[in-house]
């Protein structure tokens, strides 16, 4: 049962500078009509329809976004250019947020857990069609490989922003898509051609394992974001890693199939974005290097790869658009690499959506994805020129910021934001939801942003990064910012001259020392402003009449002319640094 749908005229603020948040079920301060639904009542807003589109951009008038957060508001501003009406969803907790303020309608789905609502594919194609919408954007996460959903948009009359059914069935399935890769002529990582369903013995999955041969991956036929991934090193590792992967998948996507591949030896991970029509055409773009992961998940991408030349960044690219050919493939997708040190590549999976991480690409290539995302969808041909998408102009580097604290094992840290503090200048894009006032919930994933810098090479890329950094604060929680400060100070990263595990291996040297080390001098000066306040508060015994300062500065007004004035040190960079500290701002 929806509780409302708002909706807002477009005005000069409509990306939510000026707009004030719900209370109640209505928004503070504005005029903004409100229709009631329920499940059944499926009226179209009472708002204006947007003018007529561009002849460009036509075929679209009005796109639901199934999604929440920064993925959403960047599909907002893609339809903004695109002169298409964006429709947003949220659930309880996401009722003020910026997605939702962004949009020209809003509707409210359900509650915060995610069953509840985002996942809710009943409640999205009843969204969609109370609101007019001619499309669904599924953005990331969610529902975005949910064959189940593309199918609902399908039989609804909605155009499905990404692949078809089918292929998301196809690929989405580890063992389908590897044996379609090697139909394709891509090379495969050796491992079982077959899902293990749960009850296959365990002596079959320890016999194919021997034939595959030590270590090897357990990983869910389901999977995805490094869930349901065990690691056996030795044949009295497996039953454990079994049990422990099918437990995660069965959670996670509730499949506990699995299958077995041979771990390679310090591989690296390298992808290949991909665009395809609906008339046949495909085209492979720059290859990302994506091997920074934390537990077999990514933190760190960038593009293009130091270690990818001409002649392997040409033979990654065929066989990557071999495959999305081989399975009818259609809009974005991305093929997965594992490529070994001796440079030989194999296929790994599909993600059959757009990226976190294809800022990046768009930074060196000049390409708008989510554009052409759109504009795929509604039948318009490539005609991105092939060469342009794998000569990449400059390096990108992109930075996923989340809301934990890594000082204390990255867990996740909930709570309002106070404050923010946006980096900004030359080369610098910051995709983000966050702003003071948000609240970072615990229902959902806790990335509140992808801090992107560009330059012509990777050290100018990684300068500007650190740069970036150095700039970014936010108040209220812990953030991942401190982690990547240091991440982009070591040299090993910088000489490129890492794989999959290295992040794993140097947190595990660093046994828990923290990430932020205070200056002794900044200490020192921490110290002596407390004891100062600290006199302050109780009169300040040890200043007499005669060395009182009375009204030496006019930043601080004293009640009267016999009050003790006691001038507070000038703040410095460090000074900055402790009060930002003491605030739990992540400066």
């Amino acid at each position: 049962m929806f509780d409302v749908v708002s909706t807002k005229e477009n005005t000069s603020g409509r990306h939510g500078s000026g707009a004030t948040p719900l209370r109640n079920g209505r928004w503070t301060g504005s005029n903004i009509p409100l229709v009631a639904l329920t499940d059944t009542d499926h009226r179209p807003p009472t708002t204006n329809q947007p003018p007529p589109n561009q002849l460009r951009f036509r075929g679209l008038r009005r796109i639901l976004i199934a999604n929440r957060g920064e993925i959403a508001v960047r599909i907002i501003r893609a339809c903004r250019e695109m002169d298409i009406s964006p429709v947003a969803v949220f659930s309880d907790c996401d009722r003020a947020a910026l997605h939702v303020r962004m949009a020209d309608a809003a509707v409210a789905i359900g509650g915060n857990p995610p069953t509840q609502s985002y996942l809710r594919i009943d409640r999205l194609i009843d969204a969609a069609k109370a609101t007019g919408a001619d499309a669904v954007h599924p953005g990331y996460g969610f529902l975005a490989e949910n064959e189940d959903f593309a199918a609902a948009c399908r039989d609804a009359g909605l155009t499905f922003i990404g692949p078809t059914p089918e292929a998301i069935a196809l690929m989405g399935s580890k063992t389908a898509a590897r044996e379609a890769a090697a139909r394709a002529g891509a090379p495969v990582v050796p491992g079982t051609a077959e899902a293990l369903a749960p009850d296959v013995p365990d002596a079959d999955i320890a016999a194919a394992a021997r034939h595959i041969g030590y270590p090897v991956m357990v990983k869910a036929v389901a999977g995805g974001g490094g869930k349901g991934m065990r690691i056996a090193a030795e044949p009295a590792d497996l039953p454990g890693a079994v049990r422990a992967a099918r437990s995660e998948a069965a959670t996670a996507f509730g499949d506990s199939s699995i299958y077995l591949e041979r771990r390679l030896a310090r591989p690296r991970h390298i992808e290949v974005q991909l665009l395809a029509d609906q008339h046949g055409t495909v085209i492979p773009f720059v290859e990302r290097e994506c091997s920074i992961q934390r537990r077999h998940q990514k933190v760190i991408e960038e593009s293009p790869s130091a270690v990818v030349d001409r002649s392997l960044r040409q033979r990654m690219t065929a066989a990557a658009a071999a495959v999305a050919r081989a399975v009818g493939y259609t809009n974005a997708g991305t093929i997965e690499f594992l490529l070994d040190a001796d440079g030989n590549f194999y296929f790994l999976e599909m993600n059959t959506r757009l990226q976190v991480e294809h800022p990046v690409t768009e930074m060196v290539t000049g390409l708008d994805l989510v554009q052409w995302q759109i504009r795929i969808a509604r039948g318009e041909r490539l005609d991105v020129d092939p060469a342009r998408a794998l000569t990449p102009r400059g390096h990108a580097i992109e930075c996923r910021v989340y809301a934990e604290d890594p000082d204390a094992g990255f867990i996740p840290s909930p709570g309002m934001i106070t404050g923010v503090r946006c980096p900004d200048g030359p080369g610098i894009r910051n995709d983000s939801a966050a702003e003071a006032g948000a609240e970072v919930s615990v229902y959902y994933d806790p990335l509140i942003s992808k801090l992107i810098a560009w330059a012509d090479d990777r050290a100018g890329a990684i300068a500007r990064m650190r740069r970036a950094l150095d700039e970014y604060a936010v108040r209220g929680i812990s953030t991942t910012v401190p982690f990547f400060r240091w991440m982009l100070a070591q040299p090993e990263f910088a000489a490129a001259q890492f794989h999959t595990a290295y992040l794993d291996e140097l947190l595990h040297l660093r046994s828990g020392q923290p990430f932020f080390t205070p200056d002794p001098s900044v200490e020192e000066v921490a110290a002596l402003a407390m004891a100062l306040n600290w006199m302050d508060e109780r009169g300040n015994p040890l200043a007499s009449p005669q060395g009182r300062v009375h009204e030496a500065n006019p930043r601080w007004p004293s009640a009267s002319p016999d009050a003790a004035v006691v001038p507070q040190p000038r703040p410095t960079a460090g000074g900055w640094a402790r009060r930002g500290r003491e605030e739990n701002l992540r400066a």
